[in-house]
């Protein structure tokens, strides 16, 4: 292990404060940061994603009007990390895209690519009957992977079933078989060392998005998405727009609710995302948490500073 490189993955729910201890371990440890976070990699999302001003790898690469998907993801990912080991710098993947991280990590499992009239046909049934009751569907076929989805989780579900309308086999079976044939590329190359890092109370962690969600609100979110609806090009069924945050405003842009609705509605979708994240990380095998209390420090040591917990594991 000593002789393989070092692949720092730093992750963590939504307002965690992953950004700004990935920027104390890149200044201090040679790091340079790679962005696991699905709506940084738009254009144009910049307020409602909380892009970073500090430099990023795979953020602004894509058009809001162009999917992304896993897989260039991985592509992408693992480019960027031979490039920084080639300039003798670390690599620090940081972000709350857990399928991200687990893609990269473990690899992809063959299945079935994207076919467009099987999504044309679940999209006319969730337009009918509503993304929940395409959530029933998926429960009747693939039990184990519809309990660690949410019923409005659009892009999920949507992709679980298309996978087995189109194979017969469902997802879950597919990574049954993947993980058969062994570990992730990354995991065999690299010496991966995983943080995460969270408020030790939930409570903290939603006072936390209460404000992160004011600020964007303050900086301009509103004007942000009205331009984007202002385009003429993009929708919600775009994953771009599908990003928590943007579809909320979305509706107040297109005059369904006033914008004091809309911020409850992106404060509730935001804690949805942090309590899927935490579901993912709660599984997450060697993985090292750091919970901090509300002034930021460790809440088990508050003379430490997450940081310095950090460095410990590198």
């Amino acid at each position: 292990m000593p002789d393989k490189p070092l692949l720092i993955c730093l992750m963590g729910p939504t307002a965690s404060g992953k950004t700004d201890l990935a920027i104390q371990l890149a200044e201090r440890h040679n790091c340079e940061l790679i962005s696991v976070d699905s709506a940084l990699v738009y254009r144009g999302l910049d307020i409602g994603s909380a892009k970073p001003d500090y430099p990023h790898h795979l953020v602004d690469i894509r058009d809001a009007a162009e999917p992304y998907s896993v897989a260039e993801f991985c592509d992408d990912a693992r480019a960027a990390i031979l490039d920084i080991l080639a300039r003798q710098r670390r690599p620090l993947l940081v972000g709350g895209t857990m399928l991200y991280f687990k893609a990269l990590l473990e690899g992809i499992a063959d299945m079935p690519a994207a076919d467009p009239e099987i999504r044309r046909y679940l999209e006319s049934e969730a337009r009918d009957k509503g993304w929940p009751h395409l959530h029933r569907m998926l429960e009747e076929v693939d039990p184990q992977l519809a309990v660690s989805i949410h019923p409005n989780h659009s892009q999920r579900i949507g992709r679980a079933l298309e996978v087995y309308l189109a194979s017969g086999v469902t997802m879950s079976e597919w990574r049954r078989r993947q993980a058969a044939r062994g570990g992730g590329v990354l995991a065999d190359s690299y010496r991966v060392q995983q943080l995460a890092v969270c408020p030790a109370e939930r409570s903290e962690l939603h006072a936390r998005i209460e404000r992160r969600v004011d600020q964007m609100l303050a900086a301009g979110l509103v004007e942000e998405v009205r331009g984007l609806y202002e385009r003429g090009d993009l929708n919600l069924d775009l994953p771009s727009m599908r990003a928590v945050g943007y579809r909320q405003i979305w509706g107040h842009v297109r005059g369904e609710y006033d914008l004091a609705r809309a911020r409850q509605l992106v404060i509730q979708a935001t804690r949805q995302l942090a309590k899927r994240q935490l579901t993912w990380l709660r599984g997450w095998p060697d993985l090292h948490w750091i919970h901090t209390d509300p002034t930021g420090r460790l809440a088990s040591d508050p003379d430490q500073s997450p940081i310095d917990v950090a460095l410990k594991y590198l």
